[in-house]
């Protein structure tokens, strides 16, 4: 089958070379990795990009660059470069992570057990 008459793939490298401009970094002042969570911080305006929209509009609540990647089944340095777009823009806003809580102190741990044990 032609190239003209082949289906569009969303993984193309053609198609992905003109989603980010041909960039495939982001540059110094991002820093984004697969558990940056991104927000959007208002509705998309009209002349976005389709995918750069899409990001916009899935971002109601806060996705990590992993799943706006599994969601647009795109790579994550394409999303990356996307959202680092839409940061420039004031689109989106870029969060770290909510950290994992910090373990409890085993020995309050023994000491509550051993309190509860004598009652």
């Amino acid at each position: 089958m032609s190239k003209a008459g082949k289906a569009w793939d969303p993984g193309n490298p053609d198609r992905l070379y003109i989603l980010t401009s041909g960039r495939s970094r982001t540059g110094r002042q991002a820093k984004l990795d697969l558990v940056t969570l991104v927000v959007a911080r208002a509705d998309p305006d009209p002349g976005l990009q389709p995918e750069h929209a899409a990001i916009v509009q899935m971002c109601d609540y806060p996705l990590s660059i992993a799943e706006i990647s599994a969601y647009l089944t795109l790579p994550v340095s394409t999303v990356t470069v996307l959202v680092t777009d839409l940061l420039k823009e004031d689109q989106v806003e870029a969060r770290p992570p909510v950290p994992v809580a910090a373990l409890p102190n085993v020995q309050l741990l023994e000491a509550v057990m051993h309190g509860l044990q004598n009652l």
